[in-house]
């Protein structure tokens, strides 16, 4: 059984940073592309990167230069670095080994002064 279990989030104050983690299970790691997606209230999933089974890298146009996404395949997880935080980065983050249909329980982030 797949399990993706994120963490990491709290409240911190615009300019902020955080990092998310995932910890990941029940499949081949390192043989799957990972992503991180997020969700407000009311809207919809919105993708904001992924990294290839080899390293490589792409966000979205939303978050680029904001966001880093890294991986280690040896603890079968997955990190979101997130710099200079704005109101708007408010969300629930899922880590996901698909489009995002498979995801954890997410974790929330709450950007606010």
């Amino acid at each position: 059984e797949v399990q993706l279990v994120e963490s990491g989030g709290g409240l911190v104050q615009p300019g902020g940073s955080l990092t998310l983690s995932c910890r990941a299970s029940g499949f081949t790691f390192e043989n799957y592309a990972m992503s991180w997606y997020r969700q407000t209230p009311g809207a919809g999933l919105e993708w904001v990167g992924t990294t290839s089974t080899s390293n490589r890298t792409t966000y979205a146009d939303s978050v680029k230069g904001q966001v880093t996404i890294s991986r280690d395949n040896d603890k079968n997880t997955l990190h979101l670095q997130l710099v200079s935080l704005k109101t708007a980065d408010t969300a629930i983050y899922y880590c996901s080994n698909d489009d995002g249909t498979t995801r954890g329980q997410g974790t929330q982030v709450t950007v606010s002064s």
